[in-house]
């Protein structure tokens, strides 16, 4: 039995437990998930007596290739998909039927309702989701792989930073690094920061030369065959002034305590709030503005989500980010971010690249 089949399976056990007959997959990573199918705009109908992948005729080699034995309908060209999928459940007459409200547009959800003659439509499907929050051997392997080349791309692009490099110019030296190393590009687009703009959070690249603010923060990841990987590090490109050094010295030692404490059974928001401590006896919790951090793995955030409003305790499999940050308007903002896996008696921190600030001096070529 394939990994995928077994996923499948999982996924039917759980509409067992919670007495539903049928499952219709909408989301694509969910769909990959379940099947391996790496193209878009196809659905994953899954009964507890069968199931079925509609697509369309640019993905019918594909299909077979990728899943073998995966039952699949093929829509002909200007067929919409939910009124195909309308006539497949139609012709199976179900009782109930989950659909994925939350990735869902209104349209294709009242397409669903009014067309499928399924007796219960119920909102929600959170089912699948539920499955990728424990990630198997091999998704492990592949979230390693995605952290490696992350990391190889980082210092392969570190060695050739200078004056006048622009936070885009980076960006893009790190999506052509990742892509000549194997991976599939950036998980997401690359935040990189110079000075005063490292105070946000989520700052997009733009024009500002990495010679014009003491420091340069860059939170970026890779893709490996669909995996993402997700880390950031704050380079200083210039003397360092006392004050930052307290404020470096105070993220890392928050992102140590949450490290430290994440362990099966122990709850989300206690790790968040392990971290949150170390902000609050430095004085300095009101600018620490996110939550600690999220669930890696087809999508760059996905379940479980480390903040104070999550009571959900971690288990074995699961693969989190570890990233406290702090910010200063006008001034600098400091992140530092690994990926974690919980293990069965702790954890294991995939990533390895340097967090001690002496590491992360760079000497910038003009």
């Amino acid at each position: 039995m394939s990994g995928t089949s077994r996923r499948r399976d999982r996924l039917r056990q759980l509409l067992e437990a919670a007495g539903r007959s049928a499952m219709l997959v909408t989301h694509a990573p969910n769909v990959r998930y379940l099947t391996g199918f790496t193209g878009e705009d196809s659905y994953l109908l899954v009964t507890d007596q069968e199931e079925l992948l509609i697509s369309d005729g640019r993905f019918e080699e594909q299909l077979r290739q990728e899943c073998p034995g995966l039952p699949s309908l093929i829509r002909q060209p200007g067929e919409p998909i939910a009124e195909v999928t309308c006539q497949q459940l139609r012709a199976r007459r179900l009782s109930d039927l989950v659909v994925e409200t939350s990735t869902m547009s209104v349209e294709v959800f009242d397409v669903l309702c009014q067309q499928s003659v399924a007796e219960r439509v119920h909102k929600g499907g959170v089912q699948v989701e539920s499955l990728r929050e424990l990630k198997d051997a091999d998704e492990i392997a592949i979230l390693k792989r995605a952290i490696d080349v992350a990391q190889r791309a980082f210092l392969a692009v570190r060695k050739t930073l200078s004056t006048s490099h622009t936070e885009r110019d980076v960006a893009a030296e790190l999506e052509w690094t990742i892509r000549k190393l194997g991976g599939g590009g950036c998980s997401f687009e690359p935040i990189v920061a110079v000075g005063a703009r490292a105070a946000l959070p989520h700052a997009r690249a733009g024009d500002a030369n990495l010679g014009s603010g003491g420091l340069v923060l860059i939170d970026w990841g890779a893709t490996v065959d669909g995996y993402r990987s997700d880390l950031t590090r704050v380079l200083w490109t210039s003397k360092i002034p006392p004050k930052f050094t307290a404020i470096y010295q105070t993220v890392l030692e928050a992102q140590q305590a949450a490290i430290a404490v994440i362990r099966p059974g122990i709850r989300a928001s206690d790790v968040d709030r392990a971290a949150r401590q170390v902000f609050e006896a430095a004085g300095i919790n009101d600018r620490f503005s996110h939550g600690l951090g999220h669930g890696i793995g087809l999508e760059v955030h996905e379940a479980p989500r480390l903040n104070k409003n999550q009571e959900r305790e971690l288990e074995p499999g699961m693969v989190v980010t570890v990233e406290p940050g702090v910010y200063f308007p006008d001034l600098y903002g400091v992140r530092i971010e690994d990926d974690v896996l919980v293990t069965q008696s702790g954890c294991e921190v995939l990533s390895d690249l340097p967090t001690d600030l002496q590491s992360n001096l760079v000497t910038l070529s003009s």
